[in-house]
């Protein structure tokens, strides 16, 4: 593995590593360390270079790269890409893409087959809008391997998930926990399904932006598949943002803005304008890239000007939705998730924020204890909070989604109805760890309990011999 690091590389360490000493004598540090880190690409390969930087990091109080400096010395000393891995990983996971990022590559640069630092590089790329360089390490991954085992520490199951490379998958790892469900995951775009047998098949691609791809190998499985599949595809496709109006709109007291879709060869103002008119929309509209969640890339427009001076070049597809002002009469602006198990609702969440773009992140719920207390009575009779006409409409949503699994993001209007954000597969629900937020945590159970009944169940099932009613759907 280290021949990579040839002694001529070796060689041109050493005038960085005099500079660096001299300005270290000197009381500059941290322009030592700065020096040193400015030739990354060049010597990041040498264990000496990470010894020294490791010092460095030392006397400036930084022990987390100190020890990762030292941590890759010793890998690349002993030729161990997985160690450099797992320290990408630590940062990955602690929410700091970064040096996760940096770490994830010095792994390539020893051992260019690693399908798992291509898989994790690949989601920091598509996190921070380098799609080119994402599509390309997650070609490295899967055209290597696109069938992947986790066995269950005690097995009761095993499922087929069938999952797309990139974003837009069902957030699994809670609703099919890794202790009881041996999870085979298959990136269906990538090749045929050669995998273990399995009890049951869970349609993961969850977002009908990123299913393209997918169409071909899935509709081949699809035909020989002789187990149960729970959310197929065909139901997924009916949610896509600007087709979810269609599906739900007629639904009583239910509202759905009308949304529009343009492929990026159509990204114009003059063109998005004109089919505005058409539809009746008027501003100011909610303008988003197809395939984007959590309100990454969404912005309000709200005049005919902001909207000209949008730049489109190298845009992809991109929603246009009619903004209906929902404040609350107290001049906040709420956001209620629903999550759906086999078509039954369950509250899941609420948001209260001052701002009129809602997350649960950012609403500043922990310091807010009114808000969170207004979340508990929701999550513990939503009825109350809703009222009986707005929980029918809520249940005729979950019915006609005729998904096993979804989630519903929404409002509720001064007069009563339900003001729909979005409806579809892709909702996250997750236990809670802080314990401002323990009195989620049984409403949060209720969810997974009610999933593994249902996966349970399924288990048990054979396909039908008609795959678009897998499900028994008479929609």
């Amino acid at each position: 593995m280290l021949a990579l690091a040839t002694p001529p590389m070796a060689d041109a360490l050493e005038p960085h590593l005099h500079r660096a000493e001299a300005l270290r004598a000197a009381g500059e540090v941290a322009m030592a360390r700065d020096t040193l880190l400015a030739e990354w690409p060049a010597l990041s390969l040498l264990p000496r270079y990470h010894l020294v930087l490791s010092e460095l990091h030392r006397l400036l109080g930084e022990d987390v790269e100190a020890k990762a400096a030292a941590c890759a010395a010793a890998a690349l000393d002993a030729g161990l890409p997985l160690v450099l891995f797992n320290l990408g990983t630590a940062f990955f996971m602690a929410g700091q893409p970064e040096p996760a990022e940096k770490w994830y590559r010095l792994t390539l640069r020893l051992d260019p087959d690693l399908v798992v630092a291509h898989q994790n590089l690949s989601c920091i790329l598509a996190d921070s809008g380098r799609a080119e360089d994402a599509q390309l390490h997650r070609d490295l991954a899967y055209k290597r391997q696109c069938v992947f085992v986790e066995p269950a520490a005690t097995p009761r199951r095993s499922v087929l998930i069938l999952a797309a490379a990139g974003l837009g998958n069902v957030p699994i790892e809670h609703l099919m926990p890794n202790t009881i469900n041996t999870r085979i995951k298959w990136f269906v775009e990538y090749g045929s399904a050669e995998s273990p047998p399995y009890d049951v098949c869970f349609n993961a691609i969850a977002d009908p932006d990123m299913e393209a791809p997918t169409r071909a190998n899935m509709a081949r499985f699809l035909r020989g598949c002789t187990r149960r599949v729970l959310n197929p595809p065909e139901t997924i496709l009916p949610t896509r943002r600007d087709r979810i109006p269609a599906l739900l709109g007629d639904i009583p007291d239910v509202l759905v803005p009308p949304a529009l879709r343009f492929e990026a060869d159509g990204l114009a103002a003059p063109r998005i304008r004109a089919a505005m008119g058409r539809a009746g929309i008027g501003l100011p509209i909610l303008l988003r890239p197809a395939g984007s969640h959590g309100g990454k890339g969404l912005r309000r427009i709200e005049t005919a000007e902001a909207l000209a001076a949008e730049d489109f070049a190298g845009a992809p597809a991109q929603y246009v939705t009619a903004f209906h002002d929902y404040r609350s009469p107290d001049g906040y602006w709420r956001k209620y998730r629903m999550i759906f198990v086999d078509r039954q609702p369950f509250a899941y969440h609420l948001a209260i924020s001052p701002q009129w773009l809602v997350h649960y992140f950012s609403a500043e719920m922990l310091p807010e204890a009114w808000k969170r207390a207004e979340e508990a009575r929701f999550l513990q009779d939503p009825e109350a909070v809703l009222g009986a006409r707005a929980m029918a409409a809520i249940a005729a949503i979950g019915r006609r989604l005729d998904l096993d699994y979804a989630g519903l993001d929404f409002s509720l209007l001064p007069d009563g109805r339900v003001l729909v954000f979005e409806a579809n597969a892709t909702m996250l629900a997750h236990p809670e760890t802080l314990p401002e937020l323990a009195y989620k945590t049984p409403f949060v159970a209720r969810i997974f309990a009610a999933f593994e009944a249902m996966l349970e169940g399924a288990s048990r099932c054979t396909a039908v011999s008609n795959p678009s009613r897998v499900n028994g759907s008479t929609r």
